[in-house]
């Protein structure tokens, strides 16, 4: 689940507010802007903020009055199943009321911070009352396996007075109030709930299931502590090649939930309007391994740690650092820690859009950098895709200190194509001073390119197109 968002009206909320981060540093805090000073984000009309991070599933805690939440949440309320926990809290914090989200740990969540104010929470679930857990919204690490219906006619049975036998065991069950049947009649227990391991077979199970019959599977996962969660996350983003226009509403929604901010400087000043008041950790552009394990450490502090890659992350990016660093952690460490990849537009995706579709066919991509492989190996991958007639993305094609690769590149190409084959060299795509051009391949000289620049090489298919008074590129999907 995503780290819950607290929402206050005015700044004599923030203090309470900071109480209940100070649990969990991944919460954010929300204020009105024109009543509030110090909370972490600002936004201009209630309904709207929680609207917006009800729907993207943040747990909502919001430090006013229940009715205000209530109408603003109303029109979206369609599937109890989905819904996140929404809590209410007095100003004064004398009262903490869960309002939505009982199946998904809104109980809990009002426990936690009601513990923390030394009240009791305004629960009026009347299972969770008697009973002082849920049968129908496990803790993190079990899956209830039954149908909502079935465990509702199960816990209506209970409150009438049936009994239960417990099968397994289950520490959050034993600890609860459930009416367990009394070992010396057995005969009288109709009730049982049973506490399945993460690979029992569940086909197998499937027909047993019933109103008089709950399973659980025990599943290899985190706390159900929802304030202070035992690790954090890390999730590598692509911005695309700079442009916000080209960044995904995921990587938004991602950026804008971080802690932390791991990356090359260059890529971290691309996200700056979502690092306002957050931690920032550059670094030079060569230590991928050591800036993936900060991002880890990081993490197994409970922060939501961002690693920033332009274009996509998984395409010569720190997808792949990350991974590494975690292949060869000793002893499983950081196994624990949340890793998601963002997907980014690609600058070979990015450059070919801009001039029409010359990748439209099948396409590779190959970097000249020789700094993480031979230089004998990226000549040997050119020759063969050449030879292969696919189109080529040239990556990194030239920097201050590799000034001949580009040529050598060119006079093995040569070898397989024709000095008139179409070459697209798109320059800063998406940033101040993107420029595309065409050239032909006998015409490309190091001067064209440098580290900001994709280089797209034509197979033998592809054309150029003259329509009005633009320039376009294509490789036909038709190969003949």
């Amino acid at each position: 689940m995503k780290p819950p968002a607290i929402i206050v009206l005015g700044e004599k909320s923030i203090a309470i507010a900071r109480q209940i981060q100070a649990i969990n540093s991944q919460i954010t805090i929300y204020g009105l802007a024109s009543r509030t000073q110090s909370a972490d984000r600002v936004y201009a009309k209630f309904s709207d903020i929680v609207s917006e991070l009800f729907s993207q599933g943040h747990p909502i805690i919001g430090i006013c009055a229940a009715g205000i939440l209530i109408r603003s949440l109303a029109p979206l309320l369609s599937d109890k199943r989905a819904e996140p926990p929404v809590i209410a809290i007095a100003e004064d914090g004398s009262a903490v009321v869960p309002l939505l989200g009982g199946l998904n740990g809104a109980n809990e969540l009002a426990s936690e911070i009601a513990q923390l104010f030394q009240i009791q929470p305004a629960i009026t679930t009347t299972g969770h009352l008697r009973f002082q857990t849920s049968l129908l919204s496990p803790p993190a690490g079990y899956q209830l396996l039954n149908s909502d219906e079935q465990a509702k006619t199960f816990l209506a049975d209970l409150l009438a007075g049936a009994s239960v036998k417990l099968i397994g065991e289950a520490p959050w069950l034993l600890e609860s109030n459930l009416p367990f049947a009394d070992e010396a009649q057995p005969q009288l227990v109709e009730h049982y709930i049973e506490i399945l391991a993460q690979d029992a077979d569940l086909e197998a199970i499937a027909p047993k299931l019933s109103a008089n019959y709950l399973a659980y599977q025990a599943l290899d996962s985190a706390s159900a502590n929802f304030l202070n969660q035992d690790t954090g996350k890390v999730s590598i983003i692509g911005t695309g090649p700079g442009a916000e226009k080209w960044m995904s509403p995921e990587v938004t929604a991602i950026l804008e939930e971080a802690t932390d901010f791991v990356g090359y400087k260059t890529y971290v000043n691309l996200v700056k309007k979502f690092t306002k008041g957050k931690s920032i950790h550059v670094s030079d552009n060569r230590v991928e391994l050591d800036r993936a394990r900060h991002a880890l450490e990081l993490a197994s502090e409970g922060k939501s740690v961002v690693i920033v890659s332009s274009g996509d992350p998984g395409i010569y990016g720190m997808a792949a650092a990350v991974f590494e660093v975690l292949d060869h952690a000793p002893n499983h460490q950081w196994h624990k820690i949340n890793i998601h990849v963002a997907a980014g537009i690609s600058a070979v995706q990015a450059t070919a859009a801009a001039i029409g579709a010359p990748i439209g066919h099948d396409f590779c991509t190959i970097s000249l950098s020789d700094i993480l492989k031979p230089w004998e190996i990226i000549e040997q991958r050119l020759a063969a895709a050449a030879q292969a007639d696919f189109v080529i993305a040239i990556y990194n094609p030239i920097s201050t200190q590799r000034r001949w690769q580009l040529t050598r590149a060119k006079e093995l190409l040569m070898q397989w194509r024709s000095p008139d084959t179409p070459v697209v060299l798109g320059h800063k795509m998406g940033r101040k001073g993107e420029s595309v051009q065409v050239i032909s391949l006998s015409q490309l000289t190091p001067e064209h390119a440098d580290m900001q620049t994709l280089i797209i090489i034509g197979s033998s298919k592809t054309r150029i197109l003259h329509h009005g008074d633009r320039v376009r590129v294509y490789t036909p999907r038709k190969y003949e």
